[in-house]
This record gives structure tokens, C-alpha cells and sequence, in this order.
């Protein structure tokens, strides 16, 4: 299909990856620029912005905000039964007594704080709470603090577990079978309180999945999870000539709905006036050069263009490290990647995302928002930058996937080799083919139009070809029957990160609700 073929939403949008007009100032000094007045972002103007963004762009490299702490309260339920003569006086379970219920204490805190020292996510764990009835609930003072609250099950009724899980809170119920003394709910989780006596799932917000047994492993990707979750609603991100959506005008306001998502517009002409500005102060253009010659004599990189392109790459990543810091965002997309930015930065933002990608930013081509949620969400369920992709027709088990903004370092640690080379549409520019690891295992997210249904599809990467398609390649391999796949193809990009997270992204894309499907 031909760029003018391809659907699109965005007003000035021309073809897959962006528009083909905008706006094409020049010549605009730093000083003639800070006399035109604020950077307006959002349609709000920011009194100072564009000095400081000017000041940022030259000085010090900015660095993304690190993820926020999931915080938890683990609260132990448990009773104390009184005998009663020739009566059945006490329920099934191990933590009967104030001296067993100090021991579980003391247990539970072991077993998170081994959680805590594990988990490659940032987490909080704060003190247990051990209550016997629904009234003792309001006396934990630090209950309204926390994100998750974990009931460790020994003990209690129902009203106990209702007046939790009415605080709002994430639940999840841990159960003990053979890891400690023996819980009650580990008996009567499912008929008592997931269905309610009767043989449907009958609690709002909760399912099955909401209940780990012994497992600490178990536990922790739930809370991974989560922290995902909690870092990823809400998030501010930057959208270069506006947001869009790929053949959906609604992709906008569906991120903003169900993912809070705080989008904030820097026009073209704006950002126009920004790379002119930034161009004719010396500061900002060596910062650029130097970071360009370090990048390049790197290891395993190789420049198969031109380098001035990858010096304004550099340059082009400075100023949008300095607005995202302006704006306290940690996410940026591009809408135009194919033809309104080229004239205006002297190159293609392939590079630059991937550079910021690589730091930790979240950073995006094609200002798509039917799948940037998905990359927002796995970028902080991972720890680990997600790559925007086209996805092409399942056959023999194989499909490739393809873009010109890979991340190098798609384990969050560890720089893949990359040639730089043009920008395959417009044959210009700075794009990185990442040799991308043969044998890795991936997560495919795929994301719907309306924003209902997604599916997860784990792969594995057999080759990383160099066809005439968008640079960064890779064919991979599945195992579910290739004409399932096809059919259940859903929207268009996909969002991929490294290793198997299919588990987590179902388990937080359920409290929002969107429906999951995994695939395979």
C-alpha cells in the first residue's frame, strides 16, 4: 500500500507514519523567538517556557523521572473461636491464637520483604495489619495511603473481606495451603465470596485471578502488574503536531478515557521556531555534536548515512527532553513523522525516539493513540522500552514486523547493534536498524480501534532481514494456526517489549476494564 492509501484521522496526516504538510519557518533566532512570547502546550500557555526549554536544549542532558512505587498493605484476617462443650466451635485454618497470629505477622513481613528486594519494579510495602472484624478496618491509619492491599485469608467472614475491598483498593487474597498454617479462605474463597453461593462469579472488580496460593512468585507479578497500572494511568505525554489516531479520530479521547491520559500539543510551528532558536545557540548545537560522536563511536553501531543527520537527531532529542521536563511528562509522540518534520529538523525523528527510548522515555512515532496506551502500559509494566510496529500477514507460522524507531535497548539494560541508516520512505534522515536478538522471546500487544478488546501474542524472533520496508526488522515466529491469527488481528500497530508479559498485561488491562484475550 502507498502512503497515500493508508488511512489516517489527523487533519494534516498523509500515510502510515504522518503528514506530508506543515508549517516550514526559518530563520527564527534564539532572541527573535523569545520576543515572539510563550510556548503554548495544551492550548495553555506556559509563561517562560520556551527559555527554559532554549536553556534545557544546551545544558545538561534531562533524564526521564523514575516509575512510581506500588504501595501496599498486607492485613491479616484471623479469628480467636472459644471451645464450646460438644459444639463445633472454630472453622478450618492454622492461626487460631494471638501467639499464631504474631508468628504470621512476623511470616508475612518476611516473605514481602523478599518480594520487595526481588521485584525489578519499584515497590513500597508498608507494615501489617492484623484485624479480626469489618470494624477494625477504619482503624488502619494507614490504609488511605496505599495503592494494594493484600488479605492474607486466615481467618474472618465476609462483612470483613466487603468492608476492604469497599475502600476502593486493589485486592488481591493470598491463601495458604502448605507455605504456613492452613487458611480458611484457602477452602472458601470461591463459593463464599467470588460467587457468593452461587455458581457465577458475583463480585464487581474481582475474579479468580485475584487469589494466590503459597506463591510468592505468584504474588509478585501481580504487583508488577499493578505498579504498571498505577504508572501508566494518568500519564502526560507530549504530542508533537497533535494527537491522532491511526484510521481512528476517537483514538484521543479514548486514551484520555480510559487511561487518563494527559495529552499536551506543541504545534509545528512551535517546535519550528524551537529547532531555529536552538540552531543559533552554540551551547545547544555542540551538546548535540559531541553526543553525536560519542553515539557513533560507540560499540556496535555503524554510520551508513550522512552524519550531519544524526547530529540534528541529537539536537532534535534535546529540545524534546527539555519540553518534556517543562511539562513534567516522560512520554513523547510525533504526528508527521514522514514528511512535517523532515524539512522543519533537517532529518527524520527515527533516531531521536530512539535515543529517548533507550534513556527511559516512552517515545513514539505517528502520534497513534490506538496503540501508544498499549506501549505507555507495558513500558512500565517492564521497566523496558516497547516498540511501535507494523505487524504484515501471518503465513507458515512466520510474519514480520517492522519500524524505523526500534529501541536499542529493549531488556531496559543492554544496547542492541544497530546500522544508521535513511529513513525508508523518504530515503533520508537517521534510522536505526537494531539487529534485533534472534532466539528472543517477545510479547506482542495488539490493540483494538474502539479500545474494548486486546490480545496478547508471544513470539520469537528467527531472523532480522534488511528488506526494502521500514528498517528495524525482525520475522518471528508463533505457534497458533495462522489463519486464527489473522482473524483475530485486530487495529493496526503493535506494541512490543521483550520477554513474557502477557500474564501482567491481562491482569492490569482487567481493572480498567478492557477484555484480554491471550492468543495461543
Amino acid at each position: 500500500m502507498t502512503m497515500h492509501e493508508k488511512p489516517h484521522s489527523h487533519p494534516t496526516c498523509s500515510g502510515c507514519c504522518g503528514c506530508t504538510t506543515g508549517s516550514h519557518e526559518t530563520g527564527v533566532s534564539r532572541r527573535d523567538f523569545l520576543k515572539a512570547g510563550s510556548l503554548a502546550l495544551g492550548g495553555m500557555a506556559l509563561a517562560g517556557c520556551a527559555d527554559a526549554i532554549l536553556r534545557d536544549a544546551g545544558a545538561e542532558v534531562q533524564m526521564p523521572p523514575a516509575r512510581k512505587p506500588l504501595v501496599v498493605k498486607p492485613i491479616l484476617i484471623y479469628d480467636l473461636p472459644k471451645p464450646r462443650p460438644k459444639r463445633s466451635w472454630r472453622n478450618w485454618g492454622g492461626v487460631q491464637t494471638p501467639e499464631a497470629a504474631k508468628e504470621e505477622t512476623v511470616r508475612i513481613t518476611g516473605e514481602l520483604e523478599n518480594v520487595r528486594a526481588e521485584a525489578d519494579f519499584p515497590l513500597t510495602v508498608l507494615p501489617v495489619a492484623a484485624i479480626r472484624g469489618p470494624g477494625d478496618v477504619a482503624k488502619i491509619a494507614d490504609l488511605a495511603g496505599a495503592d494494594t492491599v493484600i488479605i492474607y485469608a486466615a481467618g474472618g467472614w465476609t462483612n470483613t473481606l466487603d468492608a476492604i475491598a469497599k475502600t476502593g483498593k486493589h485486592v488481591i487474597f493470598f491463601v495458604r495451603h502448605r507455605s504456613g498454617p492452613v487458611y480458611l479462605w484457602y477452602e472458601i474463597i470461591s463459593p463464599r465470596y467470588l460467587r457468593r453461593h452461587t455458581d457465577t462469579l458475583a463480585v464487581k472488580g474481582m475474579d479468580f485471578e485475584d487469589v494466590v496460593v503459597d506463591s510468592t512468585d505468584e504474588l509478585a507479578w501481580r504487583l508488577r502488574a499493578l505498579c504498571g497500572l498505577k504508572n501508566a494511568l494518568g500519564t502526560r505525554i507530549v504530542a508533537i503536531g497533535g494527537p491522532g489516531g491511526w484510521a481512528s479520530r476517537e483514538a484521543p479521547n479514548l486514551a484520555r478515557e480510559k487511561f487518563k491520559l494527559d495529552i499536551r500539543t506543541v504545534s509545528y510551528p512551535e517546535l519550528t521556531k524551537l529547532i531555529q532558536a536552538a540552531r543559533n545557540d552554540k551551547a545547544a548545537v555542540e551538546t548535540a555534536r559531541r553526543r553525536a560522536d560519542a553515539y557513533l563511536k560507540g560499540p556496535g553501531v555503524s554510520l551508513e548515512t550522512e552524519k550531519v543527520f544524526v547530529e540534528n537527531c541529537f539536537l532534535l532529542d534535546q529540545i524534546f527532553r527539555a519540553i518534556m521536563k517543562q511539562v513534567d511528562a516522560s512520554a513523547i509522540t510525533v504526528n508527521g513523522c514522514m514528511g512535517t518534520i523532515i524539512p522543519i529538523a533537517e532529518t527524520t525523528a527515527c533516531l531521536t525516539l530512539t535515543t529517548l527510548n533507550d534513556d527511559g522515555y516512552m517515545a513514539f512515532c505517528e502520534s497513534d493513540f490506538v496503540t501508544i496506551p498499549a506501549g505507555i502500559l507495558l513500558a512500565n509494566i517492564t521497566g523496558r522500552p516497547a516498540f511501535l510496529n507494523n505487524p504484515t500477514f501471518p503465513h507458515d507460522r512466520i510474519m514480520t514486523q517492522a519500524h524505523c524507531t526500534a529501541p536499542r535497548k529493549m531488556d531496559g539494560k543492554t544496547l542492541d547493534p544497530v546500522r544508521i541508516v535513511t529513513h525508508m520512505e523518504s530515503d533520508y534522515g537517521a534510522a536505526p536498524k537494531v539487529e534485533l536478538r534472534k532466539g528472543q522471546t517477545i510479547t506482542n500487544v495488539i490493540a483494538d480501534f474502539k479500545m474494548e478488546r486486546w490480545s496478547g501474542l508471544l513470539c520469537k524472533i528467527v531472523d532480522t532481514p534488511f528488506l526494502p520496508i521500514c528498517r528495524s526488522q525482525m520475522d518471528v515466529s508463533y505457534t497458533i494456526p495462522d489463519a486464527e491469527l489473522a482473524e483475530k488481528m485486530r487495529g493496526f500497530h503493535w506494541m512490543t517489549v521483550y520477554g513474557d508479559y502477557l500474564r501482567e498485561t491481562g491482569y492490569a488491562l482487567k481493572k480498567l476494564p478492557i477484555a484480554w484475550e491471550r492468543l495461543g
